[in-house]
């Protein structure tokens, strides 16, 4: 029972930094333009 005081603090903080990096990702434009490098390899420039 004493583990639960330690695992669902550490899931809660693991999850945060998830849903950090995640919008992180999407501020930088990290999705920006996705398609473009499925085109860009049919290409074949």
């Amino acid at each position: 029972m004493d583990v639960l005081f330690i695992l669902i603090p550490l899931s809660v903080v693991l999850a945060l930094a998830i849903l950090g990096a995640l919008g992180w990702a999407v501020w930088r434009g990290q999705f920006d333009g996705i398609e473009a490098e499925g085109e860009r390899i049919l290409r074949g420039d």
